[in-house]
């Protein structure tokens, strides 16, 4: 089932991070990761997905730590050369990790405004 935009609870963040999955399939691919939220995000990447297949992914977020690991995700859609994951386990630690990631990106446009501010 495809979710339109509108009905999204969580807004979602224009992102390009590095990304790695597998599955217990043997399916495993690296992509670019977009549109994040707290549950979920887009990937894109030559490897054909399935509705409904499971997959560990692993977000390269920064440079400087180890990527942020959600243990389980869902595969809920495909298109050409795209896949949109939800979110449905993930360690309290893998947890905050994504939640201060999902909270900078939420401050990112004010602490440019203030940045902006402070050289003019």
């Amino acid at each position: 089932m495809v979710v339109p935009m509108e009905q999204r609870k969580d807004t979602r963040f224009p992102v390009e991070f590095r990304s790695s999955f597998s599955s217990a399939n043997v399916v495993a691919g690296d992509g670019t990761l977009n549109d994040l939220s707290i549950r979920g995000c887009r990937v894109f990447s030559l490897i054909d997905m399935k509705p409904g297949t499971i997959l560990q992914l692993r977000i390269h977020a920064s440079g400087d730590e180890p990527p942020i690991q959600i243990s389980q995700s869902v595969v809920r859609w495909c298109r050409a050369g795209s896949f949109g994951c939800e979110f449905v386990n993930l360690s309290p630690d893998e947890w905050a990790r994504l939640h201060h990631v999902i909270k900078a990106l939420e401050l990112e446009p004010y602490k440019r405004a203030q940045e902006d501010t402070h050289v003019a």
